[in-house]
């Protein structure tokens, strides 16, 4: 075969092409197990660090405690009907992507601390560069913010990013969900820092300085994300 001529080339460049390709799927495909893996144990992780449950590392410890806190996965409907039980931990709500959180599809993590029940639910949005996501754990009186944990895409370091930072996420910590008792409508929000009105602050959070979309973004994400389990909330008060 003459190697100088152009249908060599396009032969040789063909065949390097598909063994590459073979060669990438089948890293892919035999590190998926692992990859999936890793990724439901960071999402373990998360919901620990709303129930407050933070500083754990080994894999080990992260199951433990996780089978240790959360008693079900449940999903739920907007109007507080269940889709499913959740008995298994991780099998229903806990499979949910983000992108699949809708008004019939809704998970919520029936959590116990010390004794006491925790509602943990997840929230999605956007912020300055991408997107953002967290989980709020509710204490059992469905009023009031347990923990909080969330994270991002892209936001900018030293600015947006900190959002992902326990300072800023302590903040949400004895919070109130509504202005009153008896209302229906999510009041907990995230304010221009310093703009914290006094008689506002059992809802209001002070806001990252520099990073006013990142805080909109996190205010939206809190309100749509919660406003969704209003009638499971009510449901589950009765």
């Amino acid at each position: 075969m003459n190697t100088n001529k152009n249908s060599y080339t396009i032969v040789y460049a063909t065949v390097m092409v598909v063994i590459v390709a073979f060669l990438l799927a089948f890293v892919s495909s035999a590190l998926k197990p692992t990859q999936d893996k890793n990724v439901a144990l960071d999402k373990k992780k998360q919901i620990l660090a709303a129930l407050n449950v933070r500083g754990l590392n080994d894999a080990q410890d992260i199951e433990s405690k996780y089978n240790e806190c959360v008693m079900s996965d449940m999903i739920v409907k907007a109007d507080g009907s269940v889709v499913a039980e959740g008995k298994s931990k991780e099998n229903d709500g806990f499979k949910v992507e983000n992108k699949n959180i809708s008004a019939n599809c809704l998970p919520v993590y029936i959590c116990k601390v010390n004794g006491e029940t925790k509602y943990v639910v997840p929230m999605t949005g956007r912020g300055l560069w991408g997107g953002l996501w967290g989980y709020m754990a509710i204490n059992a009186d469905l009023q009031t913010v347990y923990g909080a944990y969330f994270s991002h895409e892209s936001e900018t370091a030293g600015l947006g990013a900190l959002i992902a930072e326990e300072k800023f996420q302590d903040q949400f910590k004895g919070k109130q969900l509504f202005a009153n008792s008896n209302d229906s409508e999510i009041a907990l929000t995230v304010v221009k820092n310093g703009k914290v009105e006094p008689e506002k602050k059992n809802y209001q959070v002070d806001g990252i300085t520099g990073a006013t979309l990142t805080s909109n973004g996190v205010a939206n994400m809190i309100h749509d994300g919660l406003q969704q389990y209003i009638g499971y909330f009510s449901k589950t008060k009765k």
